[in-house]
């Protein structure tokens, strides 16, 4: 994969828990940075050895920074925390070219944008390229569900906007399924919504727009974080097509961590199924998809999967590897 270096030109806490930071050329400030296109995510090498994604804000053809937003997990894995104690300014860190699994889609109709707390990243990205575009600033909405004023991130970017009244704090998860489908139960023509946020509210979103009548390829989605469930696992063998290795994964350990046992590196980066470094082609066997990076035709091909939390069906995997 493509890298590289940046420099923290200025990090600062934009909300309760949410640290922001300004990348730019580690050797030239004012060198304009990679093209990215709204919804794009950059992969960034951790001081402590991880790679986490995080989106990019603002995709402006031309910029020379990016700027994204880390919000701190309690339950941190290792990768928000080591963003907000370890990576400070004026550090100098690794980065991919920027990648997009959720890109904004040209629409006759008018793009409805639904974030939940740290979701609006990518949002953010999509709505300030729609208010640069003359044929559809008129034609969006943000809308941003977070816990109070104080933990709402890049408050004053969405303010200029002028999309704040698109804020809704403090809802329960009762009042936030009732303004969602406000939003959704009738559909303009031609009309797209893009949801990230929390998995419950990205569910309602969904569940709420299919039962509204709106089609398939108009709803989009994208998840940061994935609850796997482990329950019912049992062992099972993989065959590496190219390596020829061969070896059997237990329950409770991932095909990546056996593969690493047996002395094959694979390149992941979330280790939750989201991001879809490790996609690996199946030549052989019935995957058991636990991911949320592919989609329901994908799974039900059985032609790929996601190595780092999905699963096998029977006793056994035949992979390219």
């Amino acid at each position: 994969m493509n890298t590289m270096q940046v420099r923290v030109k200025s990090k600062w806490q934009c909300a309760e828990e949410v640290a922001a930071f300004e990348l730019v050329n580690a050797d030239d400030e004012n060198a304009p940075l990679p093209a990215a296109e709204a919804g794009a995510h950059i992969d960034v090498h951790l001081p402590n050895g991880l790679v986490r994604q995080y989106s990019l804000t603002d995709c402006r053809t031309g910029a020379c920074s990016y700027v994204i937003g880390v919000k701190r997990e309690p339950n941190s894995r290792g990768g928000s925390a080591a963003m907000h104690e370890l990576v400070m300014q004026g550090d100098v860190l690794q980065i991919s070219l920027p990648r997009n699994n959720f890109p904004l889609q040209k629409a006759s109709g008018p793009t409805l944008l639904i974030a939940g707390g740290i979701g609006i990243t990518p949002l953010l990205a999509m709505a300030r390229a729609l208010a640069a575009d003359p044929a559809c600033r008129e034609k969006y909405a943000l809308h941003y569900f977070c816990r109070s004023p104080l933990h709402a991130a890049f408050s004053k970017e969405i303010a200029a906007l002028q999309q704040a009244d698109g804020m809704v704090y403090g809802a329960d998860a009762d009042e936030t399924a009732k303004h969602i489908r406000q939003l959704l139960q009738q559909r303009p023509e031609g009309a797209h919504v893009y949801t990230c946020g929390p998995g419950p509210m990205i569910a309602t979103v969904v569940d709420t727009a299919r039962e509204c009548g709106w089609p398939e390829d108009a709803i989009h989605v994208e998840y940061f974080s994935n609850q796997v469930d482990h329950g019912g696992e049992r062992p099972f063998r993989v065959r590496c097509a190219g390596s020829k290795l061969e070896f059997q994964v237990a329950v409770g350990q991932s095909i990546v961590e056996a593969a690493a046992e047996a002395g094959l590196a694979i390149a992941t980066s979330c280790e939750q199924g989201v991001c879809g470094t490790c996609l690996t082609n199946v030549l052989s066997g019935q995957p058991e998809h636990r991911d949320l990076y592919l989609t329901d035709a994908e799974k039900a091909s059985g032609k790929q999967m996601l190595l780092c939390v999905s699963r096998c069906r029977g006793d056994e995997l035949v992979l390219d590897l």
